[in-house]
């Protein structure tokens, strides 16, 4: 044990017994190792106890849980970041005892500057507590939609259909549309040709929403048709309408589409499309 302090003392220390450049460069390594040590521990700790609350029924669903996990965890994050960095300050003889008490008097000065993030961390605290949206749920925000993919006290980030990473100040939600509370709308227009019995191609739709109804599990209620809801230069308009899960609708409308078209087809009811029919002309031409 002596000679192992001895090395550390020839090599991490100088004549003075004070940390020469590789003993402080060392001693960074182990705060940085250690917090994340600690930060990587403590996310293990609050997914357990979240998990274990859940399990209890003590949240109303797992996505809020997932939401106050999130939260909890960039916190906690945050704590360890700053402690970690007046440490290694302190390791270069940085006054952080006269640092920590000037934030107190800069804190009005810098407030006046930070308004919006003041502002961003306000609305996001009242965001989580009154649930208006948690992480997992399809949500539009003013112009941007998606699902969220994690929330935040200062921003919410939300993953676009395509691919994209919308990365919201939580200041700026002004507008929410949650669309995965509660059942959604499948709506289908399909169309049939103007020479078609439309009694028949309501029969046919009919017997296609039982089979549907039977065995599609997303459906909670329907599908129901509506009637003829439009005519046009094409052919006539029947609607059907059904309620889904939550972000199962479009699922709903594809299957009710494949079902609705193969159905008429077998009873060889025509479905429209543009066409041009021309009269006249030279037949020799």
């Amino acid at each position: 044990m002596e000679n192992f302090m001895g090395i550390i003392d020839y090599y991490f220390k100088d004549s003075s017994g004070d940390l020469n450049i590789f003993g402080k460069i060392g001693k960074i390594i182990i705060i940085i190792v250690v917090i994340r040590l600690l930060s990587y521990l403590t996310n293990r700790v609050i997914t357990r106890f979240l998990k274990s609350k859940s399990e209890l029924n003590f949240f109303a669903n797992n996505k809020r849980a997932n939401t106050i996990g999130s939260i909890l965890k960039n916190i906690i994050r945050y704590v360890f970041y700053f402690i970690g960095i007046i440490m290694i300050l302190d390791i270069f003889n940085v006054n952080t005892t006269s640092i920590i008490a000037t934030a107190g008097i800069g804190g009005l000065a810098i407030g006046f500057g930070a308004q919006s993030l003041v502002k961003d961390v306000i609305t996001g605290f009242f965001i989580l507590v009154e649930d208006q949206y948690a992480v997992g749920d399809f949500v539009q925000i003013n112009s941007f939609e998606g699902t969220v993919e994690e929330m935040g006290l200062r921003v919410t980030k939300l993953r676009g259909f395509s691919g994209d990473l919308h990365i919201i100040p939580n200041g700026l939600v002004q507008v929410v549309t949650n669309k995965t509370r509660g059942d959604m709308r499948a709506l289908v227009k399909i169309s049939i040709a103007y020479e078609e019995n439309i009694d028949k191609a309501i029969e046919v739709l009919n017997k296609t929403c039982e089979e549907i109804k039977n065995t599609n599990e997303d459906v909670v209620d329907g599908p129901n048709i509506l009637g003829v809801s439009d005519m046009d230069n094409v052919g006539i308009t029947i609607t059907i309408v059904a309620r889904a899960k939550p972000m199962s609708q479009w699922s709903v409308e594809r299957a009710i589409r494949k079902k609705a078209i193969e159905a008429l087809r077998r009873e060889n009811i025509e479905i429209p499309y543009p066409r041009v029919v021309l009269f006249g002309g030279d037949e020799n031409a």
